[in-house]
């Protein structure tokens, strides 16, 4: 993403105030806004400019320059209506990118049909996360994608070393996508490998697709 992508956080709560320090420590342009006096003095120095601001009102949104922004991610705790309120508001004044936190999947539905662009549901995909993490071993890195679709980063089963990527078939007997390999001697990302590409120990699969068919590679005996 390039870094001069502008963000705005509507809803500091512990998700929205991490977000928006994390991106701005990244280098993008961050808006942060809350109605809370306190939460906002307390983010000013973690972002372009903070702002205290009802995010549930269109005239307020207009006001603060909200359409200049190329994503808006709304987190305004637990009331629902708020969230479906502001990202109606997001909608219709024409941000590019609305990411909104779901509380429920009938909360996540709605979302959709008034235009998010993206729903997350930040504590289930960590614990989901964690939990695979913590189940499997031989698992670096897991990012849910969409339902049932995943990225994650695997050491490579003992059966594969000083194969090629052709010989262990990873498309046809598991149905899986290689993306690349994280090759750690020497440290390089080998991005799409050449289906001749040799694994090594000391390589990392990054691999793409359904949740069932990443855990049938993660059990091979």
């Amino acid at each position: 993403m390039k870094k001069d992508t502008s963000f705005a956080v509507l809803g500091l709560g512990k998700f929205g105030f991490y977000l928006a320090k994390q991106l701005f420590d990244d280098g993008f342009d961050v808006l942060a806004v809350d109605v809370d006096k306190e939460i906002v003095q307390s983010i000013k120095d973690f972002s372009t400019q903070a702002i205290i601001a009802d995010a549930t009102n269109k005239d307020t949104l207009l006001s603060i320059g909200i359409k200049e922004i190329d994503t808006a991610i709304v987190s305004l705790g637990t009331r629902m209506d708020h969230s479906i309120l502001a990202t109606l508001h997001l909608k219709e004044i024409g941000v590019s990118n609305i990411v909104v936190k779901a509380i429920t999947e009938d909360h996540r539905r709605i979302l959709s049909m008034i235009g998010a662009s993206e729903v997350i549901f930040p504590e289930k995909d960590m614990a989901k996360k964690l939990a695979h993490s913590l189940a499997s071993p031989n698992l670096l890195d897991y990012l849910p994608l969409a339902e049932g679709v995943s990225i994650m980063e695997l050491v490579p089963h003992q059966s594969f070393i000083g194969k090629s990527i052709k010989e262990i078939q990873l498309r046809n007997k598991f149905g899986v996508q290689l993306i690349a390999i994280k090759e750690l001697v020497p440290e390089n990302m080998n991005l799409i490998p050449s289906p001749d590409a040799i694994l090594r120990e000391s390589d990392i699969l990054v691999l793409m697709g359904r949740d069932e068919s990443l855990q049938k590679l993660q059990e091979m005996p």
